[in-house]
Order: structure tokens, then C-alpha cells, then sequence
């Protein structure tokens, strides 16, 4: 297999893209430090580090009825519009995820046993902000949580220069169903979702897309609250063929790599035409981009690989397991066939990774760094639990009392299996 780095075509390690991950640990120090002083000193911590890394002095953390309803004053109705659609359709996609809310089946003769399900008490959402405005992930984290039926979702979202929320995150949020909104951002609202403060109540589980230091608090309060999973910079890989456009993916990894510096883009492709052709594409595309300079950092951690085979393309992505994938051949449905490691995929030449982003209807919570190989993004299973529940007659704990008891005493746990003989000795009639 050749690899081709994207901007000088040049040969490149392939290992250097299969081994990047998630680098916590050069954060950790500080993450650690604030996590402390938001246990200890609650909405005070939450004052000082806001004063701290925004710049802003914050008087309330909670936005109120009053801001949420002027926030809807100042977006244009054609973005409201926008919303609304966007609202819609990720609810519908993730209503048909809904399991039953109890099922039984029977495993053996008079033996039912079945599943619970039982949504969490309360979920908090963090919506980043910095570079950009993001309504989409208030829209992506706080919907499946209602659909799976969480009574509480709060929302942490970075304030603005001016101390106020972004109008059209507050709009995004209000319209998904958010019952709180609190403008704090970064290790300081993680802390405050995950032990409570004056202000904010403590949440069970902590959901949402952030930076470096979001991600390191996520993991280092694991053992305090539940998270969705581990989230680095954001990565698309395109598998494609000879039927693609050289536009249209450059397109989209421009798109990608507009995310972040820290964005990774990849073509993997068996035609050497469409590669040079992309690359050529791509260079263009990216001096004409309108955040040029972010574009510029990430391609320089992005490729353009070629292959043999589109069966070697297939293994590189199963390796690499990418957050988002584009199969853009003759035959994608051949292709997702033989796909086991993904976040979300994206079928054939007219499928981008925006649409997934902000109105399909799929989540663009995704695991990245090639977590995808062990997670998989934000659902409605992820606000749930899932209690076993069993039912069992007379005759069937008889069916089954040899194998109970046999497998008990080998296991030395006699107590198991008299639980069992005691039930099954004959009684008075007015006992039975």
C-alpha cells in the first residue's frame, strides 16, 4: 500500500494516521486543579475560572425565561425556519430508536424473562463554543436525551465576550427541549455537572463534544458521574473510486478540515487519477476557503492515500476507524458491508458529512481517535438503563432446578442451590 501525503504527494507513513489518539495527559495537570477548586468552592470556582480563561466576570449563571425569549427576537425567521426542520427530523431519526418499554419472552418452559427500560433522572449536555457558534450540538445532545425520556437535561455552553450566550445556541436549545441553560464552559461546567454547585445540580451522566481539556475532565470524573465517551478532534475518511468527483471530495474534506488546526481529513482511493486530480482540487479549494488558516494547519496532518485494491481501501478504514466515512463508489452498499469500524457513514456521491452534522437526523456526536472500534455515538440507548426482569412458575424452576443447583454446588455455593430445593418441597395447600 502507498501512502501520499495530501499537500507535497509525498511517501508517508501510514502508522503515524493509525496511531493518533488522544493526548489527556499533557492537560491533565491543570484539568485537576480546577476540578478541585469547583468541588470545594462551587459557584465562587465557577466565578473565578470564567474570570479566569473568558475574561468575563459573571454575575448569573442560569439564563432566564426573559434572555431565552429575547434570544428568539434576534434570530432571523429563516434560521428559526432552519431549526425547526433540523428539530424534527433528528427527533423522528432518534423516535425510532425508542425501545420497548418492557418485554418478556420465555427462555424455557414457564421461564420469563425480559428487560425494563428506564431513562436517567438527568443528563447534562455540554454545547462548546470559541471558534464557532454551535446550535447544532445543543440540537444533538439534547434531543435524544428527551426522546429517551430524562425528565432533567441541563446545557453548558461557553458565554461570549459580552457575557451573554450565543441568541441562536439559546434558540437551538430552547427548541430541543433543554430545563436548564447555564453559561459556563470548559473543566469548570464539566466540574459543576458532575458534583454540584450552589447553582448548578449534579447531573448522572455528562454528554457533548469539547476541546482537550473538556475530554480530560470528562475522563477524570468517571468515577463521579457517567460520560458519553472519549471526543478529540474531529476526522472524516473518504473511501472512493473512479466514478467520484475531485470537487466534491475536496469539498468535503475542506469542509472537515474548517472544524479545527487539530481536524484530520483522508482520501483513500485505487485510482491514482482521482488521487492526483483530488490533491490538485483540494490545494485550490483550501486558498479560497473563508477560514483559511485553520484549513492550512489541518491538511498538514491530513493525506491522500492510494491503494492497490478497494479491498485494501476497506482494511485502511476498518483500521483507522473513522469518525465520519464517506463511501462514494459504484456500489456503496457492497462496500458498508464489509465496514466494522465507523462513527456514522455517509453512502454515495450525494450523502455529506454536513447533512449529518445538522439535518438528516443522525447524531454527529461521534467517537474520534479511532474510538469508533469500541463506541458508538450519542443514541437514545445512551440515556437509558436497562433493567433484567424474570418470572418464573412452579414447573419451570423444576425444569430448571438440576442445572441451578449442580452449577451452584460446583461453584461451592450451596446457600444457591437449597434457595432453590426449598421452593420445590411439597406444602400445605393453603401455603402452595
Amino acid at each position: 500500500m502507498i501512502f501520499k501525503k495530501l499537500c507535497e504527494l509525498e511517501e508517508v507513513e501510514g502508522s503515524a494516521l493509525l496511531s493518533r489518539g488522544l493526548d489527556v495527559q499533557s492537560v491533565m495537570a491543570t484539568v485537576v486543579e480546577i476540578v478541585n477548586e469547583v468541588q470545594s468552592k462551587g459557584d465562587k470556582a465557577l466565578t473565578e475560572q470564567t474570570l479566569r480563561f473568558d475574561g468575563i466576570r459573571i454575575g448569573k449563571f442560569r439564563v432566564t425565561e426573559d434572555e431565552i425569549e429575547k434570544a428568539h427576537g434576534q434570530v432571523p425567521e429563516k434560521l428559526k425556519k432552519a431549526l425547526e426542520t433540523a428539530v424534527e427530523n433528528i427527533a423522528t431519526f432518534h423516535h425510532q430508536e425508542l425501545d420497548r418499554d418492557l418485554w418478556m419472552t420465555e427462555t424455557s418452559p414457564g421461564v420469563m424473562a425480559g428487560q425494563k427500560i428506564v431513562p436517567l433522572d438527568s443528563v447534562g449536555a455540554y454545547v462548546p463554543g470559541g471558534r464557532a457558534t454551535y446550535p447544532s450540538s445543543a440540537m444533538m445532545t439534547v434531543i435524544p436525551t428527551k426522546v429517551a425520556g430524562v425528565e432533567r437535561v441541563v446545557v453548558c455552553t461557553p458565554p461570549g465576550k459580552d457575557g451573554k450566550v450565543n441568541p441562536l445556541t439559546l434558540v437551538a436549545a430552547e427548541m430541543s427541549g433543554a430545563d436548564e441553560i447555564y453559561r459556563v464552559g470548559g473543566v469548570q461546567a464539566v466540574a459543576a455537572m458532575a458534583f454540584g454547585t450552589e447553582t448548578i445540580s449534579p447531573v448522572q451522566k455528562i454528554v457533548g463534544p469539547g476541546n482537550i481539556y473538556v475530554t480530560a475532565a470528562k475522563l477524570l470524573l468517571r468515577s463521579t458521574v457517567e460520560i458519553d465517551m472519549p471526543a478529540g478532534p474531529s476526522e472524516v475518511l473518504i473511501i472512493a473510486d473512479y466514478t467520484a468527483e475531485p470537487e466534491v471530495l475536496a469539498s468535503d474534506m475542506i469542509a472537515q478540515a474548517e472544524h479545527d488546526p487539530q481536524s484530520i481529513s483522508v482520501l483513500v482511493t485505487d485510482d491514482e487519477d482521482l488521487a492526483i486530480a483530488t490533491k490538485a482540487e483540494v490545494e485550490k479549494q483550501a486558498k479560497e476557503a473563508a477560514r483559511r488558516d485553520i484549513v492550512k494547519n489541518s491538511l498538514k496532518k491530513s493525506a491522500i492515500l492510494t491503494t492497490a485494491t478497494m479491498e485494501e481501501a476497506i482494511a485502511f478504514s476498518n483500521n483507522f476507524a473513522p469518525e465520519h466515512l464517506e463511501i462514494v463508489v459504484r456500489d456503496p452498499m457492497t462496500v458498508l458491508g464489509e465496514i466494522k469500524n465507523a462513527g456514522s457513514v455517509f453512502l454515495g456521491p450525494y450523502t455529506p458529512v454536513a447533512a449529518g452534522d445538522y439535518a438528516s437526523g443522525t447524531n454527529h456526536v461521534l467517537p474520534t481517535s479511532g474510538y469508533a472500534r469500541l463506541f458508538s455515538g450519542l443514541n437514545v440507548d445512551s440515556f437509558v438503563k436497562k433493567i433484567t426482569v424474570q418470572q418464573i412458575s412452579k414447573d419451570g424452576l423444576k425444569l430448571l432446578s438440576d442445572t441451578i443447583t449442580s452449577l451452584a454446588e460446583a461453584e461451592g455455593l450451596a446457600a444457591h442451590a437449597e434457595s432453590v430445593r426449598k421452593r420445590l418441597v411439597e406444602r400445605k395447600p393453603e401455603y402452595a
